[in-house]
């Protein structure tokens, strides 16, 4: 169910001067001018205003959205380049200062925490009891909480736990008219009601600023270990990918690397008792056969946040595809980059969820990812633009909504009639 926990208490006051209220809310140290630094996709905003809690957060909110103000909402910002330009953006609403781990039930294996906590230090606190949320989204050191579920941001973890929307289990979102509403609760194994923590996964901030989250957790590994492979080919890759899948290998994550000037290499991580894993290595090399087995550090799993470094030329984007195509997929983009003389680099997991960098003119790019988009449309995937260089033509950066979209809309016209939290930011332009 959700449950309405507050609907805007505090006061709010006149709309005749929007600075006057915004001080009355959270004070005059907490509200400022908005600097160049403060920008999304090149629109500024006027102001800047950073809650110390989830009741001044709605407040805000709800005064933002009476004065008819865009809200652009923001954890640390590494994600605030994603989507497409806003149409407008009025006020950046900081969720910076809600950062504190609330109620770690270790259990019960669940935690409670503030969407302004980063993911490290989440992790960090839950490592004092042998525990972890099981997700490795990019810069875990700034990525907040709320941003990495605004975003739906995951990483090779993924393969064995699941996407984002299967760890989440409750949620409170603060919506334009200064309600702050929960759903979801403290147990995993609640499923009533409606799904509120899934519809705010991955929305990006579209329809309520997340305040709070509740996660299932899982205990940490006793050990750890990767191995790589290097492959001849293209097609050898995706043989063993897909033998590795369909084997009873216990494997953690599973990933392909491969770039212009690099061959294709496959990562894959078993984690748990020095015997069981060695038991694994056995196997794995086996059925990898003549393909050289080497143990490598965890570097490897930093191969898709590697994509962004030095990444003012080039344009980066998240791709999905059937598994059975990755080959297949990364042919299509070593084909295209080469007709068009770019450089690229590919990281592949094995779910065929993928990271795509491209550098070279601007023109070459844009015609080569819509080129792309097309080739990954007929087969069913997809392709969304995360970065692009600052002089890029236009582009729809999330692809083709597909049939959702009117559904969608009816959704943000529900929980956000007046238009105010992130417009034009979303799928189709929501």
């Amino acid at each position: 169910m959700i449950a309405n926990m507050d609907s805007g208490s505090q006061r709010i006051p006149s709309v005749a001067r929007p600075e006057r209220g915004f001080h009355d809310i959270v004070g005059e140290n907490n509200f400022r001018a908005a600097i160049p630094e403060d920008s999304v996709a090149s629109v500024q905003p006027r102001y800047v205003v950073e809650p110390r809690t989830e009741k001044e957060l709605a407040a805000v909110l709800r005064h933002a959205n009476e004065v008819g103000l865009a809200v652009i909402p923001r954890g640390r910002g590494t994600k605030l380049e994603w989507g497409n330009p806003p149409s407008r953006a009025d006020l950046i609403l900081s969720v910076a200062r809600l950062d504190k781990v609330l109620e770690h039930a270790w259990a019960d294996l669940t935690v409670t925490v503030e969407a302004g906590c980063t993911i490290q230090k989440l992790q960090d606190a839950l490592a004092q009891h042998g525990q972890r949320l099981a997700l490795d989204p990019l810069w875990p050191e700034k990525a907040t909480v709320g941003g990495v579920l605004s975003t739906n941001d995951s990483g090779a973890l993924r393969l064995r736990f699941g996407a984002l929307r299967d760890l989440i289990i409750g949620v409170t979102l603060a919506l334009p008219d200064g309600t702050l509403a929960s759903s979801g609760g403290k147990v995993v194994k609640n499923v009533a009601g409606y799904d509120l923590p899934k519809l705010a996964t991955g929305a990006l901030g579209s329809l309520g600023v997340i305040t709070r989250a509740v996660f299932r957790l899982h205990p940490l590994p006793r050990n750890a270990r990767t191995f790589s492979l290097s492959t001849a080919s293209l097609e050898e890759m995706q043989l063993l990918i897909l033998a590795f899948q369909d084997s009873k290998l216990a494997h953690t994550s599973l990933q392909t690397k491969v770039g212009a000037d690099s061959p294709p290499v496959i990562d894959i991580l078993f984690e748990g008792t020095e015997t069981g894993i060695s038991a694994q290595e056995t196997h794995l090399r086996k059925i990898g056969g003549h393909v050289p087995v080497v143990e490598s550090p965890e570097t490897p799993w930093n191969a898709r946040q590697n994509l962004w470094h030095s990444s003012d030329a080039s344009a980066i984007s998240k791709i999905s595809v059937l598994p059975a195509g990755i080959g297949k997929t990364i042919q299509a983009i070593q084909r295209e980059a080469n007709s068009r003389q770019l450089h690229w680099k590919v990281v592949m997991q094995a779910t065929g969820i993928g990271w795509l960098r491209l550098d070279g003119p601007s023109e070459s790019l844009h015609a080569s990812l819509l080129q792309l988009r097309s080739e990954l449309d007929r087969d069913a995937g997809s392709l969304m633009l995360l970065h692009r260089p600052a002089a890029f033509p236009s582009i729809n950066v999330w692809g083709r909504p597909g049939d959702a979209l009117p559904l969608m809309r009816a959704v943000k016209q529900q929980f956000d009639p007046r238009n105010t939290l992130n417009p034009g930011r979303f799928v189709g332009g929501i």
